[in-house]
């Protein structure tokens, strides 16, 4: 139980750390009911949890209009003491077990969808060797995504692949990649292809990411340098997934632009052609973000640090 001592001549106010931990899962799942199977505890012990809190302090700290869990003013205040609170209580406990010579806990990772699935695997299974009583819980979201729940307070860190500039946010560059346009390497009227130009490049059918996504985001800014927009290419689909865009465009189905890390081995073997395009080269960067302000949790902090020592 957390004690805050606020006035002799008053009384004291008391918060249990499950009461806090509650009403931090509620406001970053936007559930009652989501906080409750994420904390193993029933929806009522959840009401009660946040009922018991706000009569302690005495102000209502969650609206329940509509079904939508929204913030109070109040709410908001203590939403941000809130998360220093536990984290402090994880970093006695992270201290402790260091002392002991035991790291454990759940570390959470956001990632966008390339470092996912193409960056993290590895450094997971190193961090693991170091690290062997951690737990992983691995949320994919596009960069969009990944920022704005940093910035709403809902994870503590993300792997991205394009930086939106904000002043709350702190980026650590921790990998390079270059994004490769493709094509189909096995039959087709497009066989023959290995050099195109922008002009060109206008009459191929595309396939694209979804909006929010990082490679997308990136080929559009290099496009528009060209007085190239969206709306001037033969884009044939809006696919989310990387390996389904990959054997759509193998099928013949179009051409796309995409992480060279998710083509490399298919390239290798032939499976796809990497087609170049005249004074059109796109480079960029994968980060580690997070929010400068708020502290990270020991455990993330510790990955943090892992991270930028394995560049």
């Amino acid at each position: 139980m957390l004690i805050l001592s606020y006035d002799n001549n008053i009384g004291v106010l008391i918060m249990d750390f499950k009461q806090l931990e509650t009403f931090v899962a509620v406001v970053k799942l936007k559930s009652f009911s989501k906080a409750a199977e994420n904390l193993f505890i029933t929806q009522p012990t959840v009401s009660n949890h946040i009922i018991n809190l706000e009569k302690e302090l005495n102000t209502v700290l969650i609206n329940r209009t509509n079904k939508k869990i929204t913030l109070t003013t109040a709410g908001a205040l203590l939403y941000k003491h809130a998360i220093d609170i536990l984290n402090k209580k994880e970093n006695a406990i992270f201290t402790l077990n260091q002392f002991k010579g035991k790291i454990e806990g759940i570390l959470e990772i956001s990632s966008s969808t390339i470092p996912e699935q193409y960056f993290l695997p590895e450094l997971l299974k190193k961090f693991s060797k170091i690290y062997p009583h951690v737990k992983y819980d691995l949320k994919k979201y596009d960069t969009g995504q990944v920022i704005d729940k940093i910035l709403y307070g809902e994870i503590d860190f993300g792997i991205v692949g394009a930086k939106k500039e904000h002043k709350q946010l702190e980026y650590i560059e921790i990998m390079d990649d270059r994004i490769v346009f493709v094509g189909p390497n096995a039959g087709g009227k497009y066989l023959n292809i290995d050099s195109i130009t922008l002009e060109k490049l206008l009459k191929l059918p595309i396939i694209i990411r979804e909006e929010g996504s990082g490679t997308r985001n990136i080929v559009e800014n290099v496009l528009s340098k060209n007085n190239i927009s969206l709306d001037d290419l033969n884009i044939v689909a809006y696919i989310e997934n990387t390996e389904t865009i990959k054997q759509c465009v193998k099928k013949g189905l179009g051409f796309t632009f995409i992480s060279h890390q998710a083509v490399a081995w298919d390239i290798e073997n032939e499976l796809l052609k990497d087609i170049h395009i005249k004074d059109f080269q796109v480079k960029r960067k994968f980060y580690f973000v997070y929010h400068k302000s708020r502290a990270l949790s020991p455990l993330a902090e510790t990955f943090k640090k892992f991270v930028l020592e394995s560049k």
